[in-house]
């Protein structure tokens, strides 16, 4: 029987980089705070904020049931994680960084549905480097004992944790669900993103090869999408199709022509996703 799925928003992090506090700054009349834990908690059992022992009578995180970092000598994420565990040992935990804006419902169901009780942790490959994305991920009760063997060696990396550890790696159903905001200028850019107007669904025509193909189970499809960009294009069609290979694995070609994974898409175009080696 698997363990119950706790919440855990990160919210202790000090935002040198920021110049202020991330969880506190707001997109549409709400907090980064108030949102993720308003995403994450109908999804789990319980939900928590983890914070550091200084944060835990801060107004913004006192009307939230607090995990309070018992770590002594470790800070940021990796600190709220095994602090989670530890208080909770039976639980397994769906960890949330606060300040992720473009974090969805339906990535967090896709993480929960797709969850593997049998490893120590299940996590998005991140869609711009391919790598384990730590901040948004599940860890068993079992990755306790990893972890905190892991932290005695002196290291504190939670992506590095998962790189090295049995851990299940899901495909992006949304591109930039999992994109953070760390600096003004990210702020800026992602509230400009948030205002700019979205592109209406439109029909494009897909063609795989080779192992895509056979993933897929056909050899082309019409799709219509309301992606933006081949790369958005993929994020869907991979949580559609349980495809195994990322982005960075394949080549993208646009109405015959090799081309950029961030090229704007138009209705009508024709988009082949090609694997290394392409077959029949």
């Amino acid at each position: 029987m698997s363990a119950p799925l706790h919440g855990l928003v990160l919210a202790g992090g000090r935002s040198t980089r920021m110049g202020h506090d991330k969880a506190a700054l707001q997109y549409a009349g709400r907090s980064q705070l108030e949102r993720a834990f308003a995403l994450l908690e109908p999804l789990v059992t319980r939900c928590f904020v983890s914070v550091r022992d200084d944060q835990r009578n801060d107004p913004l995180r006192a009307r939230y049931p607090q995990v309070v970092d018992a770590a002594p000598g470790l800070e940021g994420p990796a600190a709220g994680i095994v602090s989670a565990l530890r208080a909770h040992p039976q639980a397994a935990w769906v960890v949330v960084a606060c300040d992720l804006p473009f974090l969805d419902a339906g990535t967090l169901q896709h993480l929960i549905a797709r969850r593997d009780p049998t490893r120590l942790a299940t996590a998005f490959r991140s869609s711009h480097d391919a790598l384990p994305e730590p901040l948004c991920a599940i860890y068993e009760p079992a990755a306790l004992a990893a972890l905190e063997q892991f932290i005695s060696g002196g290291r504190n990396c939670p992506r590095k944790f998962l790189i090295q550890s049995a851990t299940l790696l899901l495909e992006q159903p949304t591109a930039e669900a999992l994109d953070n905001v760390n600096t003004p200028a990210e702020l800026d850019q992602a509230r400009s993103r948030m205002s700019a107007p979205t592109v209406a669904p439109r029909a494009l025509n897909v063609q795989y090869f080779a192992l895509l193909r056979e993933q897929a189970g056909r050899r082309e499809e019409v799709v219509t999408t309301g992606a933006a960009t081949p790369r958005e294009l993929f994020a869907e069609l991979a949580s559609r199709h349980h495809f195994t290979l990322a982005p960075e694995h394949l080549k993208v070609a646009v109405n015959s022509e090799f081309t950029d994974w961030s090229r704007p898409l138009s209705a009508g175009d024709h988009v082949v996703f090609i694997p290394p080696v392409a077959g029949g």
